[in-house]
């Protein structure tokens, strides 16, 4: 955060505290002594294929998840997009910008914002879906996401959270048996990466080959493709892992913390860096929140949640509990 916003607690954004790593910025920085030459994105790319236990046919390197959202809304010709809802915007927008007509599915709050494969239309011939998906932090099972492919239909699960989850259960990047399959992936919550725009997806060659086609020259530049392959190494995805755990644990903190509240509904089981709630009046608690020193995110933005919603990224518990404090505070003065 910026300027007067600089003394706020940041519960808004879902990157990792403390992150990037001073052995990943060491990385990074060396590499600027290359910035004369081209970026060559074949290490990473190898890098990344086998981190996942891919061929490199497999896997394009993007600026970002966002760019793959992009490329897939100009390059896949598609009659009926459905996007599963709530979620991140992002693929929405670009299919809609690429001129598409985009349909919705909208995920019920009675049903845990759970997925119902049978509720996505028979014919639809690409399907966008999150897991974990933000912001309800919901984790689908791998199983009922396979179940949604179809012969003729482009299956897009974005995995941009799931590093974020122990054991990355439910995944489905690494998975050549599901047809039409394409996984997103983003190195920015985890590493800490945002303004470094680095991303990948995980598809079929034929997928790969069509996406590249309409992707500009240089997409990814050189500091980009060395975090990417640093990101890859087995000491990194040690300890990607030992964060994942202690998210796991610090997301525990935070829901047991937000359970003394009776106003607040947790949405859960939740898998996510981030926690959905819904209590009444958000708009003006969010407000005052942020007069107590600490952002939220406003949840009426995602399709399907209303103005009682707000995200929360998890911190650890330290940070927790002067939240907590904050917004029983907030809470009461709503109340009075």
């Amino acid at each position: 955060m910026r300027g007067a916003d600089a003394a706020l607690t940041d519960l808004a954004v879902n990157v990792r505290a403390g992150t990037p790593p001073e052995w990943l910025k060491a990385r990074i920085a060396a590499s600027l002594d290359g910035l004369a030459a081209y970026p060559d994105g074949r290490a990473a790319r190898e890098a990344v294929a086998a981190r996942h236990g891919l061929p490199a046919g497999r896997v394009l390197l993007t600026a970002g998840a966002a760019e793959a959202f992009v490329l897939l809304a100009r390059a896949l010709p598609t009659r009926r997009p459905i996007v599963v809802h709530p979620q991140f915007t992002e693929p929405e927008s670009a299919l809609r910008d690429a001129g598409h007509t985009v349909e919705r599915v909208v995920l019920d709050e009675r049903d845990g914002f759970r997925l119902t494969p049978g509720a996505v239309p028979e014919d639809a011939d690409l399907v966008v879906i999150g897991n974990p998906t933000n912001p309800t932090s919901v984790l689908h099972p791998a199983d009922a996401l396979a179940e949604l492919a179809r012969p003729g239909r482009t299956l897009v699960v974005d995995e941009a959270f799931m590093d974020a989850v122990p054991g990355e259960r439910e995944s489905l990047a690494g998975r050549t048996d599901v047809p039409g399959l394409v996984v997103l992936r983003s190195l920015t919550k985890t590493w800490g990466l945002a303004g470094l725009r680095i991303g990948y997806v995980l598809a079929e060659p034929d997928t790969v080959t069509a996406l590249e086609r309409v992707q500009p020259l240089w997409p990814v530049s050189s500091p980009a493709l060395v975090a990417a392959e640093a990101c890859c190494t087995p000491s990194a995805l040690a300890e990607a892992a030992n964060a994942a755990d202690r998210m796991a644990a610090d997301r525990a903190h935070l829901a047991d913390r937000l359970a003394e509240l009776a106003e607040v509904r947790v949405c859960g089981p939740a898998a996510g860096s981030f926690l959905l709630i819904r209590l009444p009046g958000a708009a003006a608690i969010r407000t005052r929140l942020r007069e107590l020193g600490f952002a939220v995110r406003r949840g009426d933005t995602f399709p399907g949640l209303g103005p009682d919603w707000l995200r929360l990224a998890v911190r650890d518990p330290a940070t927790t509990d002067r939240f907590v404090i904050a917004l029983a505070k907030a809470v009461a003065e709503s109340a009075d």
